[in-house]
């Protein structure tokens, strides 16, 4: 059975830097895409970053040249590196795995597995 488990979130200063991880149980398959969520308080769940098994990479716009998504496939291993942080990305921050297709998608929708969450908040 396929599982998540996020560590790495804290408390850090406005400017400061973050490296997200997300380990991932059960996990056999080819084909995949995996992704970074993240949710602020009375907000709906947005996509911050994905990656598809067919190399390619998406971001959203407000995190576009501070955050990087990348993998360890022998550690089975998402991580998210979080630069130039700003009180706005202060969200739980939620990995997901979806083993369906390989290319990278943004919507929560087209994801099966979630972790628990991590809280990142950058104080103002």
């Amino acid at each position: 059975q396929v599982h998540l488990v996020e560590s790495g979130g804290g408390s850090v200063q406005a400017g400061g830097s973050l490296r997200l991880s997300c380990a991932i149980f059960g996990y056999a398959y080819i084909n995949y895409r995996m992704g970074w969520f993240r949710q602020a308080p009375g907000k709906e769940r947005e996509g911050v970053a994905a990656i598809g098994s067919d190399g390619t990479t998406t971001y959203a716009e407000s995190v576009k040249g501070r955050f990087t998504i990348s993998q360890d496939n022998a550690k089975n291993t998402l991580y998210l590196q979080m630069n130039s942080l700003k009180p706005e990305d202060t969200a739980m921050y939620y990995c997901a795995a979806e083993f369906a297709g390989r290319d990278c998608r943004s919507r929560p929708m087209e994801y099966k597995y979630w972790g628990q969450g991590t809280q990142v908040t950058v104080p103002s």
